[in-house]
């Protein structure tokens, strides 16, 4: 408490103050912004590959002679092969002899010495200027160096558009975890800019990264001089290398991560001694917000940030600091150097040739690719990257199904490679099966909690699906398996695709989602039915906004492709109802006789809603009705997840509760009516399509049939109301001979319309045509 009072005490007239803050940088940023459209100019470059044959090492010092006695003689060793490179250390006006013992101790290395401390970024910016060489690698002082380390950075630089190569960071100790890898990644959130070290042992060869560590890359002379060099808006410390990559991004250069560069951060430096943890804290906080003053010109972005910025830093008067979100201290130390972030601004707007937009997706490994890379119009063999939020395996639900059969299929025509979300990790076991079909399966386990709840635009069903980790192995496959096409399940896992410019991005609508919502609602209370309605208005304005960014869709039926035409008919030529929706007929038994005599079958998972509450409405409405024309009647209820026998009417024995069974291909040749009473949902039901297979005649509900059904008595019967439903199970019962003609036609319509082999030859050519349209230029 007392710490709390004290905090308040010291912070009340400036959080006081902090709209004044806000609204005058807002408005110089604005005015900077102004004058520069009516007089700036972007400057030019000519971009020229640097000459890698030598290079010079850059070591800020400030007070570090224990560090330079025991970490310089790494460096020194392992640039000791060429007579072209140089070691240089730039002492910042040390007080404890560092610059007689360089001079006395490594008489090779040369020694600036400042009169006085000019910072880490001013030191090494006077480090840059000495060197002789194109190639500059900035190390810390307490940097320890693989005596191979140099050679993989150079090597890094295999264009003219690369700027910085970052080394492969650990630690001495094992045991200590890895927070800095040289793997950098950073992303735009809540008016911020968010930065992390990545591990992933699966990069093995260079790969884009946000920025290169002051402390531990290799970077090209002149294109760091190009940027002027380390932003002294950015002093004492921090961020500095955030904000010069960043940077570099905006000029359309590249930043790389080489793990075959392997140094080791000692974490024995100065500043942690010399300066109060507050201190460092609020530099930090202050130079999170100046990267955003200075960087980002998108006027929707810089609104959100200054938005984030007062209330996170009113919220941190309260609850305490935090990196999260901007403070008090941090808003009125950027405040105090707004003229140098509006010099530093202009400058920023005179170099950036991209937007804020492009330069966050480009270190990202799938936008890096799609940009950088060249993608062939023609491959001999396509590489596909198939996403799933679901498990794969066993195929307890049609989409799970639909997604096995294709995969199974895919993976005969393509190098497929397979990343699936799942709930549980002992699910991985079961997706062996899928291993003679793919070059690649990951797994990511979804997690619990969302980062957006009451209030949140995004669907609760696209928020539950959204997992950073899940984005990072997207971007990463694409990167290093090279992949041509990327193919997504389902609406929810849509949020992962982007404005790609050569690779393409199909995704299989499952069902509609906002169509499924709005059949749903009616079966809800009052307050569901509120909840149901906020989810539809939600989920509409995402999926018509997401589809336009896929090159092709797929759907289940050609009514679920009208209806999305309806909303967004500008699809039509790459909308398709024929490529995804279907099983392998000839593993199914075609048995139109022999069935055991008033039995019915009802199929499906009961994590499925609409599975719910068809059992429910079939038990309750159509069961008795049925029992009343035939008494001996009994139903057999298969599926996952079933309700608790306790929950649902047993109707004296007649409703057997089996729940999950392996092999479903045997119960669908043994009983003598298969009931589809679905209500609600929208899609192909996978389970119509294997009692098509199966020879099993089928009674529907029309919704349970769309796309399916036909008239009435063609492929199944169709009824909607209870006693309806129930008189078609009788009659089917009744006419055995009739019911077994309407099977024959079923299991004819499956094979020429629905036989999953045939759909994903024609998947394969869809990818192909438009692989090739978009990279015709």
């Amino acid at each position: 408490m007392s710490a709390f009072l004290t905090r308040i005490a010291w912070q009340l007239p400036l959080a006081l103050l902090s709209p004044l803050f806000v609204l005058v940088a807002l408005l110089a940023l604005w005015l900077t912004d102004l004058f520069w459209k009516l007089l700036g100019s972007r400057r030019s470059s000519i971009d020229t590959r640097p000459d890698v044959t030598a290079a010079s090492v850059v070591i800020p010092n400030w007070n570090g002679k224990h560090l330079l006695e025991n970490y310089l003689p790494s460096v020194v060793a392992a640039m000791s092969g060429n007579p072209e490179n140089e070691v240089i250390v730039v002492d910042n006006g040390s007080a404890d002899g560092s610059a007689e013992f360089l001079r006395e101790h490594f008489p090779t290395v040369r020694c600036i010495a400042l009169p006085r401390n000019l910072g880490f970024g001013g030191g090494s910016n006077t480090g840059f200027q000495a060197a002789n060489n194109d190639i500059v690698v900035l190390l810390n002082s307490d940097m320890r160096v693989d005596p191979g380390f140099l050679q993989p950075l150079l090597d890094g630089f295999a264009d003219e558009k690369v700027f910085a190569v970052s080394c492969q960071i650990f630690f001495s100790d094992p045991n200590k975890r890895r927070e800095e890898t040289g793997l950098t990644q950073a992303w735009w959130s809540e008016g911020a800019l968010r930065v992390r070290h990545c591990d992933d042992p699966q990069v093995d060869r260079p790969f884009p990264c946000f920025y290169g560590g002051g402390g531990s890359s290799a970077f090209d002379r002149r294109k760091f001089l190009e940027l002027g060099g380390f932003d002294h808006v950015m002093k004492p410390f921090y961020l500095e290398d955030t904000d010069l990559g960043y940077m570099a991004w905006k000029r359309g250069w590249k930043v790389l991560y080489q793990p075959l560069s392997k140094v080791w951060h000692e974490h024995q430096g100065t500043i942690g001694k010399k300066f109060s943890r507050q201190f460092i804290e609020n530099v930090v906080n202050k130079n999170f917000l100046l990267f955003a003053w200075k960087n980002v010109h998108e006027p929707a972005r810089l609104a959100g940030h200054f938005f984030h910025a007062w209330t996170g830093a009113l919220l941190s008067l309260f609850a305490g600091d935090s990196r999260e979100r901007a403070s008090i201290g941090g808003l009125t130390r950027a405040f105090l150097q707004l003229p140098g972030a509006m010099a530093a601004r202009w400058n920023a707007r005179n170099l950036a040739v991209v937007d804020d937009s492009e330069a966050f997706r480009r270190p990202m490994g799938g936008y890096f690719r799609d940009r950088f890379e060249a993608v062939e119009k023609d491959p001999e063999r396509l590489n596909v990257l198939f996403l799933s939020p679901y498990a794969i395996c066993p195929p307890i639900h049609g989409g799970g199904v639909f997604m096995y059969e294709t995969v199974r299929h895919l993976g005969q025509r393509t190098n497929l490679h397979l990343i699936v979300m799942l709930d549980d990790p002992k699910e991985r076991q079961a997706h062996a099966a899928l291993t003679p079909a793919t070059q690649s399966i990951e797994f990511s386990i979804r997690q619990e909690g969302h980062p957006k709840g009451v209030g949140a635009i995004t669907p609760y069903a696209v928020r539950e699906f959204y997992d950073r980790e899940f984005e990072w192995m997207v971007h990463r496959q694409i990167l290093l398996k090279q992949i041509d096409v990327v193919q997504v399940e389902y609406t929810n896992m849509g949020q992962y695709a982007g404005p790609y410019q050569r690779i393409v991005w199909t995704l299989f609508e499952h069902d509609v989602y906002f169509q499924s919502i709005g059949r749903t609602m009616k079966s809800f209370g009052p307050v569901g039915r509120v909840k149901a309605f906020t989810e539809y208005l939600r989920a509409i304005r995402y999926e018509l906004r997401m589809l336009p960014h896929m090159d092709e869709i797929q759907t289940c039926t050609q009514e679920n492709t009208d209806y999305l035409l309806s909303f967004l008919p500008e699809l039509k030529p790459r909308i398709h109802h024929h490529l995804r929706a279907g099983i392998d007929t000839s593993d199914y038994e075609f048995r139109p006789d022999g069935r055991r005599p008033r039995t019915m079958l009802f199929l499906g998972s009961f994590r499925h809603l609409p599975n719910q509450a068809a059992l429910r409405w079939f038990l309750n409405e159509v069961m008795p009705h049925v029992l009343e024309r035939e008494p001996e009647a009994k139903l057999t209820v298969i599926g996952s997840d079933p309700p608790a026998n306790h929950t649902i009417p047993n109707f004296n024995g007649a409703v057997e509760l089996v729940g999950f069974v392996e092999n479903i291909r045997t119960p669908l040749t043994e009983y003598a009516v298969f009931i589809c009473p679905i209500l609600s949902g929208s899609g192909v039901r996978v389970k119509l399509l294997e009692a098509f297979a199966s020879g099993i005649p089928s009674v529907s509900t029309r919704i349970g049939a769309e796309g399916l059904g036909g008239e009435d008595g063609l492929y199944c019967s169709l009824a909607d109301d209870p006693q309806e439903f129930a008189a078609r199970i009788v009659q089917l019962f009744e006419d055995p001979e009739g019911a077994a003609a309407m099977a024959r036609r079923a299991r004819e319509f499956v094979i020429g319309h629905r036989d999953i082999g045939r759909m994903t030859e024609s998947l394969e050519a869809t990818y192909r045509t438009t692989l090739a349209a978009k990279n015709r230029n």
